[in-house]
């Protein structure tokens, strides 16, 4: 019998929220041949019952490959501990089908993870059939519609195929497949970036919705940090494949230290034309900010600045934070 149950009890960090998964110096390496890539490293981060987390960088920057880590899609070194127990190891198969259960992934790309030859019944369904998690065909075909209905789709829409849908439509398709499990994680790579504008706060509000009814945990993956803001409860900034900065939304906006976070905060695009003229760009360079403050003989730490704001710093820059965080 596996050690896994369904409802263990969730470890408590010092405040006392209960924390669903623990990611320890998770590091990511692709090889190719004799020549090897390391695409993540020294990744720390926990996630707690009921928040969005959002991971936030540039293309290249490695959250999706973190978030493919956790999924298991990538092999990984360090540790992930969902719920409590290590899963990116060698699992049984009934406790692969116990993370498979509880953590689902809605995809970048809607039109590349829909099976274009089989109907949205089936699609929506795949899960319900694998696990069994119906009664009869008839609990299954409610569970579909209720599924379908929940992110705004008609019952008739069960008949379809996916290329019969718009982008928008499709991604409520893959919202639909993830959430009928009825998980505790809901990883969102990227989910509105292929998306038009107009239908993307349809997304973000349905993410929302579903957070707020279910208490569901989810990962937000993206780069636009105007949309996390609106999402997320903590947002994690990640610079080739490493995090730099850590905070709650709203403080991470107030008081962005890192100076690449503040590149990324000076890309936002403002409503105002006249102010957005007038903006000055930051831009990072790594070896300047590397060589300004001697990591070669002085290597950068996480450490934390305020309870809950963490900054990848060594001594001398972190005092400098500091004392810019005081004024």
């Amino acid at each position: 019998m596996s050690e896994l149950v369904e409802n263990p009890v969730l470890k408590k960090d010092e405040t006392g929220r209960e924390i669903l998964l623990e990611v320890k110096d998770l590091a990511v390496t692709f090889r190719n041949g004799k020549r090897e890539f390391k695409a993540v490293h020294d990744v720390n981060f926990n996630i707690y019952k009921g928040e969005t987390f959002s991971l936030v960088g540039e293309s290249g920057s490695g959250k999706t490959t973190i978030g493919r880590a956790i999924m298991r899609i990538h092999p990984s070194e360090g540790d992930v501990l969902f719920m409590g127990k290590k899963i990116n190891k060698k699992l049984s198969k009934e406790e692969n089908r116990w993370v498979v259960r509880n953590m689902q992934m809605v995809f970048q790309d809607p039109a590349a993870s829909l099976n274009e030859r089989a109907t949205i019944d089936y699609i929506v369904s795949e899960g319900l059939y694998n696990f069994h998690l119906y009664k009869d065909e008839e609990d299954r075909k409610n569970k579909v519609l209720e599924a379908l209905k929940s992110v705004g789709l008609l019952p008739e829409h069960a008949t379809r195929y996916p290329h019969e849908f718009s982008g928008g439509q499709r991604q409520r398709i893959g919202i639909a497949r993830a959430m009928i499990m009825e998980p505790k994680l809901l990883i969102a790579d990227e989910p509105i970036s292929a998306l038009d504008v107009s239908i993307r706060a349809q997304v973000l509000n349905l993410l929302n919705k579903f957070k707020e009814e279910k208490d569901l945990t989810q990962i937000f993956i993206a780069h636009d940090l105007s949309v996390v803001r609106y999402i997320s409860d903590r947002i994690a900034v990640i610079h080739k494949g490493q995090i730099v900065e850590i905070a709650e939304t709203n403080e991470l906006y107030k008081n962005p230290l890192h100076p690449y976070t503040q590149s990324l905060m000076s890309a936002i695009p403002l409503p105002d034309p006249q102010i957005e003229k007038a903006k000055i760009l930051k831009t990072y360079d790594e070896e300047e900010h590397f060589n300004k403050w001697n990591y070669a003989e002085h290597p950068a730490t996480f450490r934390e600045i305020v309870p809950g704001h963490m900054i990848f710093a060594n001594d001398e820059e972190f005092a400098e934070y500091q004392k810019r965080y005081q004024k």
